[in-house]
């Protein structure tokens, strides 16, 4: 080896060496230490559901079924018994449609006094508790079988059932429903039905009032009384009598009633022959058929009963509207003459007073107390905040006037029966006096037989 050839291989050697130790120094290099590129931050980790999600478009909100979010506000006979057996409660679940039926939304209803014999459990009609009553409301349909063709959403109906109609929603055989007249509002569709059907039915159905007959009215400023008074005004030179409390004649007066009679001080029948003899001496002597008398008894409030008086004959027949499902045909022709009435404006119900669905024990106990004249109709509108603080404040005010009621019947009682311990008392010391007295008598009468 030349002198000038070891320092070329000397230095050949170190650049291998430094090749060599460059390239285990390469092989031995972390990912940290590879060279850097440009990148966004990684994405946060996702679940296998995120990541499907990811793929495809996001999906709305989940929604629940109608059915399960579908509530209503419903009047519950919850039992027999007062005023607070009915009670207000919500109903959920959207209700189901049979062949033939249509569900309506319930705008009124009508109070009858069938609902009130129902409260206490005098109704035979109504399904036994809980049950929600009503046999009459008018509202809008709503929802329609796929087999009903003479109805359609957005009619307008007044309804006439068996019970049921004191909710907000009710789904009844399109059979039960009538088309409101143009014009009529939902609180005369409300108040139609039952009235009117049973009044119609029993004057010209089973009564077959013609003209120059007399009609006796029992009850003459109910919603009944004033149905018929209206019904016999359409027929010539109809003489109408009409029982009512005296603070009632002017109205029902007003409404066409001939002879309005106070029941509460004066004997119907009486007054009927003072003031027609010929019909009064007719109708009591049984020579022919003269007086008609629809009434309302006391034990069947619904039924309207016409009394027909003939020679040596005496007959009652009565119609219940209870049966309405056995006489579909025979109701929706007295509902075609009795709309058709209201059309020509012959007929038109008189509304007494309308209560909310959270007044209903107000609403039945003015009827109870007999103090309506005309229909008493109940809202399915919810009562305001201010409404119902004005209600509280009535019922506060009632309890307080209650409670002073009692307290003084309480006092009264106290002071009654301290009067009773004063006078037991002053007897119990009465007595030993008495006694002195006798004994004193006793002895005069005997110094008396000695002498």
């Amino acid at each position: 080896m030349s002198g000038e050839d070891a320092p070329a291989q000397q230095q050949n050697a170190e650049e291998q060496k430094q090749q060599q130790q460059q390239q285990q120094q390469e092989e031995t290099k972390t990912p940290a230490e590879s060279p850097k590129t440009e990148s966004k931050p990684d994405p946060p980790p996702t679940s296998a559901s995120t990541e499907a999600a990811a793929d495809t478009p996001a999906p709305a909100a989940e929604k629940a079924p109608e059915e399960d979010t579908f509530s209503y506000r419903a009047l519950v006979l919850t039992g027999y018994g007062g005023y607070d057996k009915v009670k207000l409660q919500v109903k959920k679940g959207k209700p189901a449609l049979k062949s033939g039926e249509v569900m309506v939304r319930v705008k009124m209803c009508g109070l009858n006094f069938a609902d009130l014999m129902a409260r206490q459990g005098l109704y035979d009609r109504l399904p036994s508790p809980p049950v929600t009553p009503g046999m009459e409301c008018s509202g809008i349909i709503e929802a329609v079988a796929e087999d009903v063709t003479d109805r359609k959403v957005g009619d307008k109906v007044l309804v006439l059932n068996r019970s049921g109609m004191w909710q907000e929603v009710v789904v009844v055989a399109t059979t039960h429903t009538f088309l409101m007249p143009e014009g009529m509002s939902f609180e005369e569709a409300a108040a139609l039905p039952v009235n009117y059907i049973t009044a119609y039915l029993m004057l010209f159905d089973f009564g077959h009032l013609r003209p120059n007959q007399s009609v006796l009215i029992h009850m003459a400023a109910g919603g009944v009384g004033i149905a018929a008074t209206q019904l016999c005004k359409t027929v010539n030179d109809v003489t109408v009598f009409g029982t009512a409390s005296a603070s009632k004649h002017e109205v029902i007066s007003q409404g066409g009633v001939t002879h309005p009679i106070d029941y509460r001080t004066r004997d119907y029948v009486e007054e009927i022959r003072k003031i027609s003899p010929k019909g009064a001496a007719n109708m009591l002597a049984g020579q022919k058929k003269n007086l008609f008398a629809v009434a309302k008894t006391w034990y069947q409030q619904f039924s309207v009963h016409t009394l027909s008086l003939i020679q040596g004959n005496r007959s009652v027949c009565g119609f219940h509207l209870g049966y309405l499902d056995s006489e579909t045909e025979l109701i929706a022709q007295a509902m075609a003459a009795v709309m058709d009435l209201y059309r020509q404006g012959k007929i038109k119900p008189r509304i007494d007073s309308t209560y909310h669905l959270e007044q209903v024990g107000d609403a039945m106990r003015r009827m109870q107390e007999r103090s309506n004249i005309g229909k008493i109709i109940l809202t399915t509108e919810p009562m305001k905040e201010e409404e119902k603080k004005e209600e509280a404040k009535k019922d506060e005010e009632k309890k307080k006037d209650d409670k002073k009621k009692d307290d003084k019947k309480k006092d009264d009682k106290k002071k009654d029966d301290t009067k009773k311990e004063e006078k037991k008392e002053e007897k119990k010391k009465e007595e030993p006096k008495k006694d002195d007295k006798k004994a004193e008598e006793k002895k005069e009468e005997a110094k008396k037989e000695e002498n």
